[in-house]
Formats: C-alpha cells, structure tokens, sequence
C-alpha cells in the first residue's frame, strides 16, 4: 500500500467515524441523558452561557475580600474574541462584565423572546465582535462540549404496513415506484438531501427546526417522566425548580413533529413503536449554509418566498401514513435556525426592515407560515449604531423585547494598550520609559469620558484635595476605578466612602461614555504618528515627548483632551515614579523595625518614668516621654500635633487592653507580631520610612553620577556604599514588579532627582 492509498484510507475512515455513525435511537438517546444531563438538556440560552463560560472562566477578583465588592472583576476574553480569529476584537473590562451580566441572566431566568441589540459608535468594532462571537459559538456547538441533539425521524415502512395487511403489496409497488421516478443523477436541492431511504426500510425525516428530542414525550408526562428516569441529585433538583429548566416542561415540538407524532399515535397500537421510529443526532451548525447560525449584512436582499416545502418528502410521507393531510410538510426559513442564533450585522437598509419583521415573532414566539403556527426560540441578535435608533421608534410593544448592550469605544487603559500591541508588535513596550504608553492611553480615552461625573463628586466631595495626583474631574482617579484598581493615594476617608452603592454608580456611568471623542480607528491613527515621530533606538519615549506631542504637534485636536488633563496627568505620573523609586531604594531592618513595635505596644500602658521589661522582647525598658516619643515620630511624621499624637497613643493603648492583649494574645494564642494592631502599626511605620527614603541622596552629587554611570567602568571608581545603594536600587526597578530595563531605570532616578519630585511630594 502506497503512502497515498494509506492517507486516503485513513482519512476515509475518520470522516466514516464522524458523519455515518451520529444518529442514534431514542433508547440510547436517553442513556447519554442521564450520563450528561446537564449538556443534553439545554436550549440556544443554555448553550450560549456556557460557551461564554467555557472560553472566559471565572474571572479575578484584586479585592476578594473587601466587604463592598460589586463582583466587578477582571475577565479574560483572549480565548473568545482574539486567539484564533482573523481579526482580534479586544473586549474591555467594563464591556466584559456588561456581557457576562446579560448572559448570565440570559441563562438564570426564564427565558423570554428578546432581540439582544448591541448599540454602539463607528469604529467601536462592533462587526468584529460579532464575527468572532459566531465563529466561537459554532466551533464549540460542533464540539463534544457543545453537542446538543435535535429529532430525526424514521418511519419504519414494514411496521407501518401493519396498519393494513391488505394493502401491503400496493403499498410496496408505489413505493417502488416512487423509488424509480428518482434518478440516481439528478441534481438534489438541500431540502431533498434531508430526507433519504436507508436500505429501503425507512423514510428519514430530519426536524426542520432542529427540536430537542425531549419535546416529543407529551407535555402533560414530562414531569412523571423526568422524575423516573433522574435519581435524586443536583441536577434533578434545579431541573423541577430552576427557572431557566421551564422550557423542557411548556414548550411543544413542531408542527411537523408534532403532526407525524399524532398520525402515528392514530395508527399504531403501542407507543414504544412510536419511540422507536425517533432518533436523535448531535445538532450541527453552519454559517455558511445558515444552519443553526444566519446573519444579515444590510445589503442582502429580502427572499421573495419564505415558505420551504419539499414535494418528493411530503409524497413520501402520505404513502406511509396513507393520509395527504396527516402531515404538512411546510417550514419557513426561520425554522433553519430555531434553536440557534439568527443576526443583523447593522440594522440599516433591508436589515431594518428584517428587524421589525421580527416583531410578531419576537413578541409570541410563533411564526406563521400559510395555515400553518411556527414555533421560533431562537437568540436573536442585532448591531446598531446609536442614530438607528429611529428605526425602532413608535413600537412600544417591541422596544420591551429588545435589550440593549453597549459597545462603546475602549474605556479601560489595560485594554487599549493591549490593542496598540497587538498591532504594532509588543516590542513597543522596549521603546517606553514605563508607564508612558499606558498615559498615552490615558490621554486617549479623556476624550471619551464626560467631563462632569456626579457619582464620582458624591464620593470625592473636594477634588482639589487631590490635585498633585488627579485632575480635577477626577477622570484619572475614575479610570483607576475602570481598570478595578484603587488608588494608594486615596486618603483612609475617602477609601472607607467607596461603598458598593457609590462603586456601582461609578461604573454604571460608563454606559453613557465611550460614544464621542477618539475613535478606535483615530486611536490607532494617533498612535502611529507618535511612535512613528519619537521611537528611537538610543533614547527611551518620555512624558515629555508624550505631552509635546498632544500640545504642539496634535494641536488641532488638542481641544478633545480635557483642559489641564495633560498637566495632571504628569503631576500624577510624578508621584507614581517617585513612590517606585522610593520603594525600590528603601531596604530596613525588619528585626528593629519588630522590636520597635512590640516595646510600643507593650510601654503605652505604662506612665512615663516606669521601667518594665516587655513581655514580647524581654528588653529592659525605661519607658520615658522621650522613649515613646521617638517611635510615634517613626509613626507618625514629624508634623503632627502634639493633640494628635496623644490621642493615636490613647487609641493605641485601648486597642492593646480591650482586643490585642485579651483576645488576640491570651484568648486565640495569636503570635503578637500578627495582630491586627501590630500590622497596622507596621504599615505606618514602614510607609513613614518610605517618605524619608531619598533624603540623604538628594544633595548628593556622587550618588547622581553613579547612577548614571551604571553598568559602566567608571561605575567602579565610586564609593563602596554608594555603589551597593545605586545596584541595589537599579535591581530593583528592574524587578517584575515594576517592568524597568537598565536603562529606563537610570533615566527614571535622573527624573526624580533633577525634578526634585521628593521635595515636591513630600510624605
């Protein structure tokens, strides 16, 4: 055997495994039911869910344990909308938990016929989404994972030629008849090929609108028959009490199904006859071929007919049953994607009209087709720009159907970022000092943001309290709160304020942003000239080169960016980078830092002049104002008032006796390096130190220099002490944490001690 006849056989074979061996009898039907109800029993809601879960997951939560959690956590899309797929769609975080809310509900509830509208600008890469949302959605609905299982019939010739012995032969010869008038080279349409004989003992009729196979045991024994065939588990139990299970137990069959189930009912004498002519087979889907999946593009024309018939199907079907008007044979093309997802890519031209088509259907479910009532459970969808609104204008009844997702430009940083790398390579990030391409961002979406906030202003109530951090619509602040992050700079207070009730209004803004100002197609225009005008291989792209750019080179549009957003933009990456810096030089002693605490919390219960030895440290303390007093300035800062600095070592010593000491210690055994009071202390003590950091080094030229001659020869010819400060330092901006190169490191030190940002942002 040839290498070809070895491929050609193999392939042969695998193609036999998976096309001529799905469609399985009832019997057997059932018995994949009860090893996988929970995938066997969905409808198009369902299944949409879990596709949605299935390539999503769970999502993070930064602040799992704060009590005002709102569940806004951070999902990650890639899997859905950019791996495999010819055009990446970047879906933010806002956007991504808008989606995950709808479908959720989609699947908790009972479900409804609705028309899922997503509005948004041009530009918002609205089609994109949509494209790929179809693509995922049909390679998981052909996946194991995904399979469902619709009807098909085979109407077994010999059992129902029982029906009267007397006329088998004449129902043998126009059978045979009708067998010849089909020639073997005939061009066959697609509504002949759902129907064939199988070795001339069965008519196979496959369900036109793709039913559940579960929908042919009769409504009113549904429930006798669920609790028969389920033991008792979790599934049975959400089966006959959740709500989005209430479609196995009111929805019918077709109207061809249901009309082959009765003519079978009238002419055979046991219903297991019945159940055996029912098979299933898994539901495949194809866009191309509108199978389970269709979509409108404005411009297709509406079809003259939208009635589907078959005439060689339907003659075979009165043979059988001996009965012209037993069964009707008729379907309407919305039969094609029962069950499944039927789409308007831009409701425009005759998309327009196709969506008010859907009004009857959406509100009742039914589709008439001649004489004939259509069943349609199908998840309708639709994209529209906000001005198409008009379209729908007037129609009360149908506007309650329609439940509209916003598809806003980018409002998340993260997420624009994403996008500039993913099309101009995630080499950019080389070209950047850190934290410059995520201001870019920043700029970008300011002009997407409405200037006036009134959640933000009911949390923040003095703005200009912030204004070395924030500008003063406090957009920047905002998105922080967008990307789910809270900023360090938030004053104790205003952290405390941030309820659930105000983070929820804060985000529920967003629905009304992101319809004006830079454009996803401007955004990466905009990009392009930038990178394009400062990318340098010798010199790193500053926030200088950032703020020259939007002020002087992008002047007739500058007036998009909010007025002094640049300003404090800079005010606020200035604060950041010198807190990095601070962080990075800061390096303690943690042992002192402990026994500075442990004699603190052990000496405020004691008068000054006492001595003691501390039960934590076994020191001799000789607890003098002086001895206290030098901690609390660790603690506190030197600027505090003496009034102030009473009162923290009152609270101090109440928290010790009434909880630290009596419950904490004694009562739970707790190591008294882990009680709540030490670790408050400690974050004070810690931070306070951070404040000082950079004191010793700001007038000291040497240290300047070093830096700037790191990781040169000329680095070697410097103090001991300063060279293990500056590596130290470098090292550490050059850590995960913070995505330094060598380079960039030294530039940011440069920054912060030529701008005398310490002395600017004092602790």
């Amino acid at each position: 055997m040839t290498n070809v006849d070895r491929a050609i056989q193999h392939l042969n074979r695998k193609i036999s495994e998976r096309e001529h061996s799905q469609t399985l009898p009832f019997d057997d039907f059932l018995k994949i039911l009860t090893e996988r109800p929970d995938s066997v029993v969905r409808n198009i809601f369902q299944t949409f869910h879990d596709m949605i879960r299935s390539y999503v997951g769970t999502g993070v939560d930064e602040y799992p344990d704060d009590p005002e959690s709102i569940n806004y956590v951070s999902y990650d899309c890639s899997n859905l909308f950019v791996n495999n797929t010819d055009h990446p769609f970047f879906a933010d975080r806002l956007f991504a938990n808008r989606l995950i809310n709808h479908v959720d509900a989609m699947k908790g509830s009972a479900q409804q016929n609705k028309i899922y509208i997503f509005e948004g600008p041009p530009g918002s890469g609205k089609s994109t989404f949509l494209n790929n949302l179809l693509s995922k959605f049909e390679e998981y609905a052909n996946s194991e994972d995904g399979t469902r299982y619709e009807v098909v019939w085979r109407l077994d010739r010999r059992v129902l030629a029982q029906i009267n012995e007397t006329r088998l032969t004449s129902f043998v010869d126009r059978l045979t008849n009708l067998l010849d008038e089909h020639e073997p080279g005939h061009a066959e349409t697609s509504e002949i090929k759902n129907a064939s004989f199988l070795s001339g003992d069965y008519v196979e009729i496959h369900c036109p609108s793709h039913d559940n196979p579960l929908l042919l045991i009769p409504k009113r024994d549904r429930r006798m028959f669920f609790d028969d065939l389920f033991k008792n588990d979790e599934f049975k139990w959400k089966l006959f009490t959740e709500k989005e299970y209430e479609w196995v137990f009111s929805e019918t069959p077709c109207t061809i199904c249901s009309s082959i189930f009765d003519a079978l009912i009238q002419r055979l004498p046991a219903s297991g006859d019945i159940y055996r002519m029912i098979h299933a087979r898994p539901y495949r889907f194809n866009r191309r071929l509108g199978e389970g999946i269709t979509v409108f593009n404005p411009g297709d024309k509406p079809m003259k007919q939208n009635v589907v018939t078959n005439e060689q199907l339907q003659r075979k079907i009165d043979i059988l049953l001996g009965d012209s008007n037993a069964v009707k044979y008729i379907h309407s093309s919305f039969a094609k994607t029962n069950n499944g997802i039927y789409a308007l890519m831009d409701v425009k031209s005759h998309n327009a009209e196709r969506l008010l088509e859907l009004h009857n259907i959406i509100s009742e479910g039914i589709h008439k087709v001649e004489d004939i009532e259509e069943n349609v459970k199908s998840l309708f969808i639709a994209l529209m720009n906000p001005e198409d609104e008009k379209t729908i204008d007037g129609f009360q009844s149908f506007t309650d159907r329609i439940e509209f997702i916003n598809i806003p430009y980018i409002m998340d940083l993260n997420t624009e970022v994403e996008i500039y790398r993913n099309i101009f390579g995630k080499h950019i990030d080389e070209s950047f000092i850190p934290r410059v391409l995520h201001n870019f961002a920043r700029t970008i979406i300011s002009t997407r943001m409405n200037t006036s906030s009134e959640a933000m202003l009911d949390w923040i109530v003095d703005p200009l309290k912030y204004g070395q951090y924030c500008d003063e619509n406090l957009q920047i602040l905002k998105m922080e709160i967008y990307t789910g992050y809270i900023p360090t700079w938030l004053d104790e207070e205003d952290r405390k304020r941030l309820t659930a009730k105000r983070r929820r209004r804060i985000i529920d803004e967003s629905e009304k942003e992101g319809v004006t100002g830079f454009s996803g197609r401007d955004s990466i225009k905009i990009f392009s000239d930038f990178f394009a005008a400062h990318a340098r291989k010798d010199k790193l792209i500053s926030m200088s080169s950032l703020s020259a750019f939007f002020k002087k080179w992008l002047a007739d549009i500058n007036d998009m960016v909010p007025e002094g957003f640049l300003d404090s933009l800079l005010r606020n990456y200035n604060y950041s980078v010198l807190q990095e810096v601070k962080e990075s030089l800061y390096y303690y002693n943690e042992e002192q830092i402990a026994r500075d605490l442990l004699n603190y919390m052990f000496a405020v219960n004691f008068e000054p002049g006492s001595v003691a030895v501390c039960r934590f440290t076994n020191e001799k303390l000789e607890i003098s104002e002086e001895f206290i007093r030098a901690i609390e300035v660790r603690l506190l800062g030197t600027d505090v008032d003496e009034s102030v600095r009473l009162t923290f070592r009152q609270e101090t010593q109440k928290e010790y006796a009434s909880r630290t000491l009596t419950q904490e210690i004694l009562a739970e055994g707790k190591d008294p390096a882990k009680t709540g009071l030490y670790q408050s202390l400690h974050e004070r003590y810690v931070y306070n130190l951070k404040g000082k950091v950079l004191e010793p080094f700001l007038d000291n030229a040497n240290f300047r220099r070093a830096i700037k001659d790191y990781d040169t020869d000329a680095f070697k010819t410097y103090d001991k002490r300063i060279r293990d400060d500056v590596s130290f330092l470098i090292s550490n901006l050059c850590a995960a944490r913070y995505h330094y190169t060598k380079q960039s490191a030294k530039e940011i030190c440069v920054y912060v001690i030529d701008n005398d940002l310490a002395r600017k942002f004092p602790s």
